[in-house]
């Protein structure tokens, strides 16, 4: 079985400028034909739980999931995982600030469709969720005494629950990153955002 992490190691160091013989010989291995165009790996730890909760395993159906590292690196990936690279259908998951990136760099490659989020991710899985749940979830994972400290900053003061709660989860290293994947699995099926279920839908 190829490992897909060893896959999005290799697309990033040809993305890098470094060899692309690595990156052709396990998209060839994993029988890849889309690929799926990610910001961080926030969105990718999302992706992949709904995935999980689905019961779907992407790089056994030939889906590679790449975290870009940011939205501005979208036009190097869509070159070299596009048709003048692996040849992929593509597809990807965005905020709306990041669209236009997404969009130029979606122009000339046969593509899925670019799916956004109205703000990021987080703010749509919160939405979908609703503050409540989220700080039960917060209370769950031992980081409610972190949550009522972070309330009580003089920024956070009037702000809506809701924003407090999407500025809470990147306050630390690593913290959105696994609620990206604590909220997505505390969704109901129809609880999942519109632009997260759109793009599996077309996978």
């Amino acid at each position: 079985m190829v490992d897909m992490g060893r896959f999005r190691s290799e697309v990033a160091r040809w993305a890098g400028g470094g060899s692309d013989r690595s990156a052709r010989e396990l998209a060839e291995l994993l029988g890849a034909h889309t690929a799926v165009l990610l910001e961080g790996l926030s969105d990718l730890a999302a992706v992949e739980a709904l995935a999980a909760g689905r019961s779907r395993d992407l790089a056994a159906e030939g889906v590679c999931v790449v975290a870009m590292g940011g939205a501005m690196s979208v036009g190097r990936y869509a070159q070299i995982l596009g048709p003048s690279g692996l040849g992929l259908r593509l597809t990807g998951l965005c905020d709306e600030r990041e669209r236009p990136f997404f969009d130029r760099a979606f122009n000339s490659a046969p593509h899925s469709g670019v799916f956004v989020c109205t703000a990021d991710l987080e703010d749509e899985l919160i939405r979908a969720l609703g503050s409540a749940r989220i700080e039960q979830i917060i209370q769950a994972e031992d980081e409610l005494r972190a949550w009522q400290t972070f309330l009580q900053q003089p920024a956070q003061h009037g702000r809506p629950r809701h924003q407090q709660l999407r500025r809470f989860m990147g306050t630390r290293k690593g913290r959105k990153i696994r609620y990206g994947r604590l909220l997505v699995e505390a969704l109901g099926p129809d609880q999942v955002p519109a632009p997260l279920d759109g793009l599996f839908a077309g996978l």
